[in-house]
């Protein structure tokens, strides 16, 4: 889909808006309406055809104009004008954390920075600390964000936005009659957090015709190789995708060869020629007998295995645990009964909490917790002692509404304040059926600092959930350093629950977090920190996460009925 690549633009050319000095309305148009078409499932070419763009939320004539005009050409004169305009390279220097339109003005017309290069010579020559308001602590942070750019994290592709691409070029084949078999493999197949290309699987018995219908699809940019069994392409978003023709024989050992990962293969492989035989992606072999391969199932089994879900595919002990008929059952996206970290335009949020209810419902949810930003942090537009009576009143207004459809539980997000203490009054906090902490400022502070700071706000009697534990951003900011074992052991000990932040650049807590979580005797919640009704889809990739992380049904809290689950949020 185009969304990823016209909410860039429109993100682009608010940046542009504003570097230039635009009144502050029109940049925060053109970002709420990226947000909107970001967040959304629907394939904007589709709604474009429909001639539906003016009822995206937030797209108005204009924007609508240059959207359209991007869909027909690939390219928008007013971005390009503005861009010509403008003396700094804007494409390489917005993603840098730290970085903002301000800034960018501030180095170009003191420094003379245009460029990554530039900005990165200033930076190792201190002259970022001389300028006003600038110091020694922001050049070391511009450095760091700068080496976080060169990681390969940040030139993968986040999985939220692989997936549903790979998907509508998985839906264009599966209606191919040549097509018998199709699938996705490779790390999109586990689910990684990141993705570098797309590899799909296709058993046919007209190739040619499958493979010219696949270089030929309307969103290929570039046709690298095209073959009897394996084509690739660039699709506009700049994504590889490799087609790879398979024989129905085969099917099962290919599948999992291109699934990976490399290092779960060679012991695969390895298992094999210990018992006598030959595995690769044709099959296992006894000299020259196949003995197994149409199906993974047969491939495991025959190796002696437990089937091996592929999102625990990464040699982090599941062999081990496989041949010992120790594998966990995984939770499963139909386990899910709620969602547990919600926004709605009381905060930070784009919609009524009442559309928030209607998606929710959509979804088959039994319940949901509403927590919107409570306290100080201005970002995030949140909800003062004022206004905290409203909110609840109107949580209230919606249980009566929605009685025997949907349950809404009384929540709240609270910013961990720089000495640990929680940013909002204990009286309001009773008040609620749970409340979320979670860490928004002083993330560069060393380890035994934020260590503390994460204690004393778990001591708080009100705390249900952290959320997003280490605050990562995934390619843009690393996660903060704090003392997992000690944390862990508090949230077991007043029975908090650790986040799985399903949010696509934040996946947090990692998979190797989730799995120590669980170890350490913790149970996970999973909240989409959906911002848009459309996000509250992002639990896939939060349940994706939890798999890999070895999460059963037990361990995720959302599995729960609503009574178990206030019973087991009880403090």
């Amino acid at each position: 889909m185009d969304n990823v690549k016209v909410a860039k633009l429109l993100f682009d050319i608010a940046d542009l808006l504003e570097m230039k000095g635009e009144e502050f309305f029109k940049p925060r148009a053109y970002r709420r309406a990226a947000m909107n078409i970001e967040s959304m499932n629907e394939d904007i070419q589709e709604i474009w055809k429909d001639d539906k763009l003016l009822e995206i939320p937030g797209v108005g004539k204009g924007i609508a104009e240059k959207i359209e005009e991007y869909l027909k050409t690939g390219k928008c004169r007013h971005y390009e004008e503005l861009k010509k305009k403008m003396p700094i390279k804007v494409d390489e220097l917005m993603n840098i954390q730290g970085l903002g339109p301000k800034k960018l003005m501030l180095f170009y017309r003191k420094l003379r920075i245009t460029d990554r290069k530039s900005l990165e010579q200033a930076l190792k020559e201190g002259k970022i600390r001389k300028l006003k308001g600038m110091g020694e602590k922001v050049e070391q942070n511009l450095l760091k964000s700068l080496q976080m750019h060169k990681t390969p994290e940040a030139q993968r592709m986040l999985l939220g936005y692989a997936l549903p691409i790979a998907r509508q070029i998985l839906a264009r084949l599966k209606s191919l009659p040549e097509v018998e078999q199709l699938a996705i493999a490779g790390s999109l197949r586990r689910m990684k957090e990141t993705i570098g290309d797309v590899d799909i699987l296709v058993s046919s018995s007209k190739p040619a015709k499958v493979m010219a219908a696949f270089t030929a699809m309307p969103n290929v940019a570039r046709v690298l190789a095209k073959g009897e069994t394996k084509s690739s392409i660039i699709i506009k978003d700049g994504m590889q995708v490799d087609l790879r023709i398979i024989p129905r024989n085969s099917w099962g050992s290919a599948l999992a060869y291109f699934t990976g990962s490399k290092d779960h293969n060679i012991e695969m492989r390895r298992i094999a020629l210990s018992k006598g035989m030959k595995l690769s992606e044709y099959g296992l072999f006894k000299g020259n007998r196949q003995v197994a391969g149409r199906t993974e199932e047969e491939l495991y089994n025959a190796l002696g295995l437990d089937y091996v879900e592929p999102e625990l595919r990464e040699m982090t002990g599941e062999i081990d645990a496989s041949y010992a008929h120790k594998l966990p059952k995984l939770v499963k996206l139909s386990d899910i009964r709620c969602d547990l970290q919600l926004h709605s335009n009381w905060s930070d949020g784009n919609n009524s909490m009442e559309s928030v209810c209607e998606q929710a419902i959509k979804l088959g949810y039994e319940f949901i917790a509403m927590t919107d930003h409570v306290g100080s942090l201005k970002i995030a537009n949140s909800i003062d002692e004022k206004r905290f009576s409203k909110y609840l009143k109107e949580i209230e207004k919606l249980n009566e509404k929605y009685k025997g459809r949907l349950t809404i539980l009384k929540g709240a997000e609270c910013n961990i304040t720089d000495d640990g203490s929680i940013d909002f009054p204990s009286s309001c906090l009773k008040q609620l059926d749970l409340v979320l902490i979670s860490l928004h400022s002083g993330l560069k502070q060393d380890k035994q600092k934020i260590t503390s700071r994460i204690l004393k706000a778990m001591d708080n009697p009100y705390v249900t959930i952290f959320a997003h534990p280490t605050a990562r951003k995934i390619g843009v900011r690393p996660p903060v350093d704090f003392d997992y074992a000690k944390v862990f052991e508090k949230a077991k000990a007043r029975n908090i629950f650790l986040e799985t932040n399903a949010y696509p650049d934040r996946l947090d807590l990692r998979d190797m977090d989730i799995k120590a979580a669980i170890r350490a005797g913790c149970r996970i919640s999973i909240g989409t920190d959906a911002h848009y009704i459309e996000q509250m889809h992002y639990m896939e990739l939060g349940v994706a996460q939890a798999r890999r992380g070895w999460a059963e049904k037990k361990d995720v809290i959302n599995t729960l009925p609503l009574k178990e689950f206030l019973k087991a949020i009880k403090r």
